[in-house]
């Protein structure tokens, strides 16, 4: 929880008793790697902030699934759509790497927000921190080739894409495992 609420006084000068009734309401939870996190069809119930871990958002299909998120440590991670409108989700989410997150369900962020003053200033920044990186893989999608897309990834992650299966990777990036191997050996 301390990264959490380093995050929170990173915002605004946060009260103890502001502290407390946030800290109340997330639960810690753990997952081997490979788990699902949310299948197609359910709810997203839970803003999750990752202590440690991988979490992949792609859509399933019957040969290869379309690989369109990740969301690493110190990285809030949500079906953010699916969480806001309460309704099914479009997509799933599994951890690559063995994780471990705090989660606030939706109906426990909603108390956070009337019973603190800071709630709805950490609710706003959240909602944007998610918005600004799907903002961003939009823009890469559609303006950089897969190559700069890759080093984007390599450059900011490259602690933690050792971790990811190069399957994943190229989804990611929107290319064949095949092409990402070519990518990769004019790369190095």
């Amino acid at each position: 929880m301390g990264y959490i609420k380093a995050y929170l006084e990173g915002m605004q000068t946060l009260q103890k008793n502001d502290w407390d009734i946030i800290a109340s309401y997330f639960i810690n939870r753990e997952f081997p790697r490979g788990a699902k996190l949310l299948k197609l069809g359910e709810t997203e119930n839970y803003l999750s902030f990752i202590d440690n871990g991988i979490v992949r958002y792609y859509i399933p299909r019957e040969e290869n699934d379309i690989t369109f998120n990740f969301s690493f440590e110190k990285e809030f991670t949500c079906a953010y759509d699916s969480f806001l409108t309460q309704s099914p989700s479009l997509y799933e989410q599994e951890t690559l790497a063995p994780t471990s997150m705090w989660s606030i369900s939706y109906d426990d962020l909603q108390e956070v927000y009337e019973q603190t003053s800071i709630g709805n200033l950490w609710g706003r920044l959240a909602a944007e921190q998610l918005f600004l990186r799907k903002s961003k893989r939009e823009i890469a999608l559609l303006k950089d080739s897969p190559q700069d897309r890759y080093l984007d990834l390599l450059h900011n992650k490259s602690h933690i894409i050792k971790h990811i299966p190069l399957k994943h990777i190229a989804s990611y990036i929107g290319v064949t495992p095949q092409a990402l191997s070519r990518i990769r050996r004019r790369i190095s």
